[in-house]
């Protein structure tokens, strides 16, 4: 089976802390080999270093989007900056 293209709800949420490093670098592979893959995530260093494109979503609203340097380094939306003050 060879998919176009990934899902991925928290893949990392149910995991013993030993795993989520395999899960992650798993991921991180598939996208060196160019898989295209939607992840759900709160592992903010992951979304930074493998995402082309990050859309940060707040109470099922899109806030902001774009490329992963603009979204954690200079998020121009509020909302997105007191989440990310928070969590990296």
């Amino acid at each position: 089976m060879k998919p176009s293209i990934m899902l991925f709800d928290e893949p990392t949420s149910a995991l013993d802390p030993e795993l989520v490093g395999d899960v992650l670098e798993v991921m991180k592979n598939l996208a060196s080999e160019g898989m295209t893959m939607v992840i759900v995530t709160h592992e903010m260093g992951f979304a930074r270093e493998v995402a082309d494109r990050v859309i940060f979503i707040d109470q099922g609203v899109i806030q902001e989007e774009g490329k992963p340097g603009q979204i954690f380094s200079a998020p121009s939306n509020p909302r997105t900056a007191a989440f990310l003050s928070k969590v990296l």
